[in-house]
């Protein structure tokens, strides 16, 4: 055996250690506005869960990592968020701060188009 034998398995093991698996809010928030949440069909389904032109932005799915730059979903309570200032609320979001940690200097706070 090489070196590289030896190093492939542990650096696989200390990846696969470090890798977590990142939650989108819907799961986080446990809201149940995903398609086929609970609550889909009595608040309808959240536009994170569907708008794809934000797939894979901070590691999420859809808008699930980026869902406070997304008009028409839920902050912490039941009224849907219309406009740009609805930002400053997400800022003291518990799941806005995991993101941000998570991701560290390359979050993406907006979309980008």
């Amino acid at each position: 055996m090489t070196t590289s034998n030896y190093y492939l398995p542990f650096h696989r093991k200390r990846i696969k250690q470090n890798m977590k698996e990142k939650l989108n809010c819907w799961e986080y928030n446990k809201c149940g506005r995903e398609q086929g949440g609970p609550k889909a069909g009595e608040l309808g389904i959240c536009p994170a869960a569907t708008y794809n032109n934000t797939d894979g932005v901070n590691g999420g799915t859809n808008g699930g990592r980026i869902c406070w730059s997304i008009v028409g979903t839920l902050g912490s309570g039941s009224q849907r968020r219309q406009a740009p200032w609805f930002l400053l609320s997400c800022i003291a979001c518990d799941f806005f701060q995991l993101v941000r940690k998570e991701e560290g200097d390359t979050y993406a706070l907006v979309r980008r188009r």
